[in-house]
């Protein structure tokens, strides 16, 4: 796994989670800024899914079994795109704290993905 695009995966979805926080304690919903800045997060994520199906195709092995790290890459890529989707039904502060919590997850999928690979 890349270490580096793990990092940065993990520190996006940190700042993405502060922003749209910071939007949910101003009382306003995910507006387009927002879905852009989800994009972006969503982007690393996709990167990262291809690039560990790569490294599994050319026979190199996660520490802790290839079963529970390609459940975690697919959790990963899953995350924030669901959430904005649930932030897209609740068009309220909510739906701001929906994307906040799955920045959240997502920071912590990403450091349990460098965990399982053997960080």
């Amino acid at each position: 796994m890349l270490n580096a695009l793990t990092l940065v995966t993990g520190v996006a979805a940190l700042l993405l989670a502060a922003w749209c926080g910071w939007a949910a304690s101003r009382d306003q919903p995910t507006k387009d800024w927002h879905f852009i800045g989800m994009a972006v997060v969503s982007l690393l994520a996709v990167a990262q899914l291809v690039i560990g199906i790569v490294q599994l195709a050319r026979g190199e092995k996660p520490e802790q079994g290839t079963t529970i790290f390609v459940a975690y890459l697919l959790g990963a890529f899953a995350c924030v795109p669901a959430a904005g989707f649930m932030s897209l039904a609740e068009r309220t502060r909510w739906g701001s704290v929906t994307v906040a919590a799955g920045g959240v997850v997502l920071a912590v999928l990403e450091v349990r993905l460098y965990d399982i690979w053997g960080g």
